[in-house]
């Protein structure tokens, strides 16, 4: 029988906010933009649902520390994909291998609904990412750097039920990086939140990504969204790579430029183009 959580009370005095973010500095692994990604190399990868095939044959690889978007149709097998490579579900035929041998805590994935435990206040929540190193001696001061990490330091005591969509997402977050993962794979985890709020999270993802180094594999609906944070975007028809567009662009951004714009464009012509066909 799995063991039941067992949550700490947040009871302690609050640590200077200060000194959090030194200590979370300090905690990152390499000097700030170093990469610690895990690299990836998938080769003819299947999955079926009975007689339902939904990828088929996918050949893939992605450096260490890259950021790759998944874009397409709903259905066409992107969040089955990253699931394969999450390890939650296992693939009919194909692999996946990774540069070195993962460990559990190395891999983790960020959903669209932020999963919360109601009845565990934030930083209880944040280190439930920490799994069997919850006992640690040092599993609060982690779960305090993570929270620093998101910006939601201030809130550790509070209850989910009083977050806003953004803050339940940046929670969400913070219990994803506790872990210090190598790759983090994120299932359309924006998809809820309003326009601003989505904007600031994709601000926030892109931070973290370049200061921690983690392999980065984003599924969205959002075009624009895949162009604006991603090294490359990778638009998946018929559980098939259809288009692998790299997007070489100087970080940050700048949303609503013409580089952005006629990238965006040619992604979305192509998924246009492919809804034509199918109907």
């Amino acid at each position: 029988m799995q063991e039941a959580l067992r949550f700490q009370p947040v009871d302690a005095e609050p640590v200077d906010r200060a000194d959090i973010v030194v200590q979370a500095r300090q905690l990152r692994r390499g000097s700030e933009g170093a990469t610690r990604g895990l690299s990836l190399t998938i080769r003819g990868l299947r999955k079926a649902f009975g007689d339902n095939e939904v990828l088929r044959g996918i050949d893939l690889h992605i450096p260490a520390g890259q950021f790759v978007a998944i874009v397409g149709r709903s259905g066409c097998g992107k969040s089955t994909l990253l699931r394969l490579i999450a390890g939650l579900d296992a693939p009919t035929a194909g692999g996946i291998a990774f540069g070195e041998q993962p460990r559990a805590q190395d891999v983790r994935v960020m959903f669209q609904e932020p999963r919360l435990l109601p009845w565990a206040r934030v930083l209880s929540n944040v280190e439930v990412g920490l799994g069997r190193e919850r006992s640690s001696a040092d599993a609060q001061a982690r779960a305090e750097h993570a929270l620093v990490e998101v910006g939601l330091d201030d809130k550790r005591g509070q209850w989910p039920s009083v977050l806003s969509g953004g803050q339940k997402q940046r929670v969400a977050l913070a219990r994803a990086l506790v872990s210090q993962p190598r790759v983090l794979a994120f299932d359309e985890p924006l998809g809820a939140l309003d326009a601003l709020t989505r904007i600031s999270m994709q601000q926030l993802l892109e931070r973290v990504w370049r200061d921690q180094g983690f392999t980065a594999i984003l599924v969205t609906h959002d075009v624009a969204e895949a162009v604006a944070l991603a090294d490359r975007v990778l638009v998946i028809e018929d559980g098939r790579i259809a288009q692998d567009v790299t997007i070489d662009l100087p970080r940050p951004r700048r949303r609503g430029s013409a580089e952005l714009a006629a990238l965006e464009g040619e992604i979305l012509k192509h998924l246009l183009e492919g809804s034509e066909d199918t109907l």
